[in-house]
């Protein structure tokens, strides 16, 4: 099914046409309304009129996190107070929240991204939606709550947390979607067992899970556990929330709403363009956002692009897995590692549970890195044999993989945090000495 067939089965070249126009837009009202970026652009060279088609994009600066905190709390914002109905801020936990803001047509093209991911996965206005993102300043609940109401469906605004009154309501509501990260989804798939409800006493059929990064391992297991067909929706605050991109039912890539957001791939060291299809940092542009339109932001995102027109017959631009976090990615002793590889290896062995923590430090000026993970509890044993046989074989496939050495230690089942959020996996306590 499609949402927006106009827009998301347009040529090619149809599109090209529309983002440049679009661009052109964007790039005349944040010289003249946002002091920053008229500066920065001053700084190049560069006038609006220097923009003549979408492959002048890379004239225009690129914007980071930091520009966004030193700017904080309005200092982006391309209209005035009085126009602005709505808005957004990341948690902060790693210095200012960067604030986001929205006109009134801002909210109306988020809202129209949900509605394009909704019906890719397959649902209806018969569906009713079990919204279990967090609401408040994060962009997760409100952004799936208006794309749930445009599609006509019926929205359950949840929130996160209180895991046995979610599948309560769950069950008693007959909840069709459900919409939260990942990492809960898991955890509430542990839930049902403790309070003796079976997946098929649910009529959940569709899971939405993004605000995190998650592996193919990841979608078989919730799948199996909850009984569902799991999609990634992914998205981030600073360019709308969720809906950026979204996975059709073929499920060969994210397609990514660049009618609105436009993407590129660069090389995270050197900034410049990557060739087609090549792995690199995602960078967008607002194409159509009044409020607080960024240029070139740098998401931080490892992927790669493919352009090739897919299978359900949409035209827009599918992007691979997130790999990983350029910033959160972890160095190693000169190895890069990112937390989804080991992840992808736990979820291989059916030995382990999909829950783990990774402590990174520095012993005598050398890294170290050890991986705390839970076995299944069938599997468990206080026979010191079976574990040291079970670690041994966990060690020899992380080191296969990542080419270094990692000390694992196995500790018993749901001995390890569980996240009503997003979860923190990574404690890299070198950063604290």
């Amino acid at each position: 099914m499609i949402w927006n067939e106009h827009i998301e089965c347009m040529s090619r070249e149809q599109l090209r046409d529309l983002q440049t126009a679009r661009l052109k837009e964007t790039v005349e009202r944040v010289y003249h309304n946002t002091p920053f970026y008229r500066k920065k652009m001053q700084e190049l060279g560069i006038l609006p009129s220097d923009i003549k088609d979408i492959d002048d994009i890379q004239k225009l600066p690129f914007t980071t996190k930091e520009d966004l905190r030193d700017n904080y709390p309005f200092g982006l914002m391309a209209v005035p107070m009085s126009e602005v109905v709505r808005i957004h801020a990341s948690s902060g936990t790693t210095g200012k929240p960067t604030v986001v803001a929205y006109t009134r047509k801002d909210v109306s093209q988020w809202t129209e991204c949900v509605s394009r991911c909704f019906t890719a996965f397959g649902a209806t206005k018969q569906d009713i939606f079990q919204i279990s993102y967090g609401y408040g300043l994060f962009t997760g609940g409100l952004g799936a709550h208006y794309g749930t109401e445009n599609i006509g469906a019926s929205v359950i605004p949840m929130s996160s947390g209180n895991t046995q009154k979610q599948l309560q309501i769950m069950q008693d509501f007959g909840a069709t979607v459900l919409c939260c990260t990942p990492s809960y989804a898991l955890f509430i798939a542990d839930k049902l067992a403790d309070m003796g409800i079976s997946k098929d006493d649910l009529k959940v059929r569709i899971g939405v899970f993004g605000a995190e990064p998650w592996t193919e391992n990841m979608r078989k297991e919730l799948e199996e556990k909850l009984g569902i067909k799991a999609y990634d929706i992914y998205g981030l605050s600073e360019i709308c929330g969720p809906g950026v991109g979204y996975e059709c039912q073929n499920q060969s890539g994210t397609h990514l709403c660049e009618d609105q957001f436009y993407p590129e791939i660069v090389d995270p060291k050197t900034l410049k363009p990557v060739t087609q299809a090549t792995e690199g940092e995602l960078v967008f542009t607002h194409l159509t956002k009044e409020a607080m339109p960024l240029l070139r932001y740098r998401t931080k995102d490892l992927t790669s692009l493919n352009y090739d027109t897919c299978a359900c017959g949409r035209t827009a631009v599918r992007m691979g897995k997130i790999l990983g976090r350029s910033d959160d990615m972890l160095i190693i002793r000169g190895v890069n590692v990112f937390p989804s590889q080991i992840e992808s290896v736990i979820l291989q062995m059916p030995e382990f549970e999909p829950h783990y923590m990774i402590y990174v430090n520095r012993e005598n000026n050398l890294d170290t890195m050890e991986l705390h993970v839970e076995a299944r509890p069938d599997l468990y044993s206080d026979n010191v044999g079976t574990m040291i046989s079970l670690t041994k074989k966990l060690t020899a496939q992380l080191n296969s993989i990542l080419g270094i050495a990692v000390k694992v230690k196995i500790v018993e089942p749901r001995s390890l945090a569980r996240s009503e959020g997003k979860a923190k996996r990574v404690f890299d306590n070198r950063m604290l000495k």
